[in-house]
């Protein structure tokens, strides 16, 4: 009898995602609240808030794309 080594579309979508991935997403949905806020309802201490939100989104992709460079270029993690 064979084993089939195929993954089906179910075993995928349940998947954990890659932890830096899933740090992206956690940090995405925590802006939201505040996006609403801002353009909505005009909230400036709110529009402060995506603006602190911006910069750390922009501060962890940084982070992940020197990662992804040393990994390509060496193999490994960037420390």
């Amino acid at each position: 009898m064979e084993t089939n080594n195929i993954m089906d579309a179910n075993e995928t979508e349940t998947a954990p995602p890659v932890p830096r991935y899933a740090e992206l997403q956690r940090l995405v949905a925590a802006m939201a609240p505040d996006f609403e806020k801002f353009y909505k309802d005009g909230n400036k201490a709110a529009g402060t808030r995506v603006r602190n939100a911006m910069q750390e989104l922009k501060t962890f992709a940084q982070a992940v794309r020197t990662e992804v460079q040393s990994m390509k270029n060496e193999g490994k993690p960037a420390s």
